[in-house]
């Protein structure tokens, strides 16, 4: 088959690495975002040692973006890391169609956020699907799912790149393979089960104090290592990572630094989360680190 390629960041640069490897067909392009200053996006790289023809568009809606795709007369659109709309010109152009990742079980977590919100509503599983776009978003046909197990303790950073990334590498080359030999489903999705969440900023990040310690320690691990769940201390944003939970009870309010050692114990509704690394006008540091240098005490809160 002859692919047309669009994706961006270090998960489509695997991909693409994957199908070039694979050698069961011909990548006929790549349709990669523009450069942004002087920063290229990581795949770009990953293009030129592969010797593939590259393409670069501020919008995949222009007139030449769409008419360059269909010049190159590709089978399959393969879509992995894609945060740019794709015209259904472009998505229904190839004559046997385009496969998308998606990284969440569809038609749960529909949207740009989508391993983010398991995390933080505490959730114990999540997934990716593969599936075929069409004009909505995130709601076509379905080819293939996996289902991946969300720890306790596992953040953003662990659901994602020991997971959610390798496993979905492997899962677009055999989405491709399944299309190659004329066996790829198209399962309509079930309605009724949809959810849908917007993206997951350092707006939706920001720490309530006042919630159960168990939903703070969740919004925490969803947020590391982006946006980084956050409060503010003496008026300055602080985030929070590398956290670890108890729910043994502390006589101190909610928000309140209840010790300090190489990490920071803050005082929860129902226990104590325990902060490994904090971000603040100094950086990211150790607990230690930025105890030291913004003078902080035992029975500070933060919050204020």
């Amino acid at each position: 088959m002859r692919i047309a390629f669009i994706g961006q960041a270090a998960f489509g640069g695997a991909v693409l690495e994957a199908l070039a490897a694979d050698g069961q067909n011909e990548i006929v392009g790549v349709f990669a975002p523009q450069s942004k200053g002087h920063r290229d996006d990581p795949i770009v790289e990953t293009v030129k040692s592969l010797a593939l023809p590259l393409f670069q568009f501020a919008s995949l809606k222009d007139l030449d973006a769409i008419e360059q795709f269909k010049a190159l007369e590709p089978d399959l659109g393969v879509l992995a890391f894609v945060t740019q709309i794709v015209p259904i010109e472009i998505l229904h152009y190839p004559e046997k169609g385009t496969i998308q990742y998606h990284p969440s079980l569809l038609p749960l977590h529909r949207g740009p956020s989508s391993i983010n919100w398991p995390i933080v509503m505490g959730e114990s599983e999540t997934g990716l699907s593969i599936f075929w776009p069409d004009e909505g978003l995130d709601t076509g046909p379905l080819l293939l799912q996996k289902t991946v197990k969300i720890g306790p303790d596992d953040t953003l950073g662990v659901v994602y790149f020991q997971s959610l990334f390798p496993m979905g590498v492997d899962a677009m080359v055999e989405a491709v393979e399944l299309v190659r030999q004329d066996r790829a489903p198209k399962t309509v999705q079930e309605e009724v089960r949809a959810t849908y969440e917007g993206w997951f900023t350092a707006k939706e990040a920001a720490i309530d104090w006042s919630k159960p310690g168990a939903e703070i320690y969740n919004l925490i691990r969803g947020s590391d290592p982006q946006p980084g769940a956050n409060s503010t201390l003496d008026g300055q944003t602080v985030s929070f990572y590398d956290a670890s939970f108890t729910d043994v009870e502390t006589t101190q309010r909610a928000g309140a630094v209840v010790s300090i050692g190489q990490k920071i114990d803050v005082a929860v509704n129902g226990g104590a989360i325990s902060i490994g690394r904090l971000r603040g006008a100094e950086g990211k540091v150790s607990g230690a680190d930025f105890a030291k240098a913004t003078e902080l005490r035992e029975g500070v809160c933060f919050g204020t």
